[in-house]
């Protein structure tokens, strides 16, 4: 992986008034812009919030055992197209670090970030997608296995890329080296630690991505059907998985019936057992295909965006929503034998 330094923390050159910042402070308990020390007074950051589900375990994985991140997002929901409430703000100014991702996807998170930005350049606000940058996609509107869009949709028309590189083990350890980059500069005392941590978490994504190879290796047939708008398009880019969506990628839009018969059409003649669908998504386009096709079962895919009740009970981070959700779906619907 790609240890070269980054430009992924940003720093606000503005500073707000001492009015204003008790203001925020109150609001969110804490008695500074920014806590800018470790509780024994030594240099660094001691917590922080990251946007989402596997941001924050990325983060947390990061830091070690040198800081406590948050996700404010709550159980059950995606971190695109979420809303915060109005302590957000002053919370996350409160602690010392933002780590989110640049894309109008996540647009409450970039206002989030230029407000700490311009106003509390004592909280680190570091950007995942820094680092990969050149890797992202174009959103697929196009295409037999994306089915069809409505330009007119809104929720990915605002961004010209696909955020979704998370679900790519090998750019999320990019991410990752990011994330390291960033609390290195913020914190340099500590960045050999940093650096450690996200390098023993790479070895773990590599063991995603040996996973996900060895099923496009041994998969019998190279397509499969997901019921539901399609997230994974890194994972397709990477490993050759076609996945069929009659709903296309814009979780706004509505198959046709005519789109739902041609996919119960394609699942006939493709002689596909399993379709799958997203587990935040409703499984009742998946299980309409099945019932009027002759396919036999659902399995659902994640894209590792947020988390459910289950999963944390049965402390699932990124890796373990990749292998013990993914990897077993992708198996049975790619025919691996």
């Amino acid at each position: 992986m790609n240890r070269s330094r980054r430009t992924v923390l940003k720093r606000g050159a503005g500073l707000v008034t001492a009015g204003a910042s008790a203001s925020i402070a109150g609001c969110s308990g804490a008695t500074d812009g920014g806590s800018g020390s470790n509780p024994d007074g030594s240099g660094g950051f001691d917590s922080g919030y990251a946007a989402f589900f596997t941001l924050n375990d990325w983060a947390n994985r990061v830091a070690g055992d040198r800081a406590s991140f948050e996700d404010p997002v709550e159980v059950g929901q995606l971190g695109h197209g979420w809303e915060p409430g109005g302590n957000l703000a002053a919370d996350v100014a409160a602690t010392d670090a933002f780590v989110y991702l640049d894309t109008p996807e996540f647009a409450w998170a970039q206002d989030l970030a230029a407000t700490l930005e311009a106003d509390y350049d004592d909280v680190a606000v570091v950007d995942g997608l820094a680092g990969v940058a050149d890797d992202l996609l174009a959103w697929d509107h196009d295409g037999e296995e994306s089915g069809t869009h409505d330009e007119d949709d809104q929720g990915h028309d605002d961004g010209q890329h696909d955020p979704h590189v998370w679900v790519d083990p090998v750019l999320a350890a990019d991410v990752v080296g990011s994330i390291a980059d960033g609390f290195a500069e913020a914190d340099p005392d500590n960045a050999e630690a940093y650096a450690a941590n996200a390098d023993a978490y790479a070895a773990e994504l590599d063991a995603v991505d040996d996973a996900l190879e060895s099923i496009a290796r041994n998969a019998t047939r190279n397509v499969a059907v997901l019921a539901g708008h399609n997230s994974l398009q890194y994972l397709e880019a990477r490993y050759g998985f076609r996945l069929r969506s009659p709903v296309g990628v814009s979780p706004q839009n509505e198959p046709s019936q005519n789109q739902i018969a041609d996919t119960i059409e394609f699942v006939n003649d493709e002689g596909i057992d399993t379709v799958l669908y997203d587990r935040f998504q409703s499984s009742t386009l998946a299980e309409t295909i099945v019932e009027n096709s002759d396919a036999t079962e659902t399995m659902p895919v994640t894209s590792a965006g947020g988390t459910t009740a289950e999963w944390n009970e049965a402390g699932y981070g990124y890796v373990e929503q990749m292998t013990a959700i993914n990897v077993p779906a992708f198996e049975r619907a790619f025919g691996v034998q």
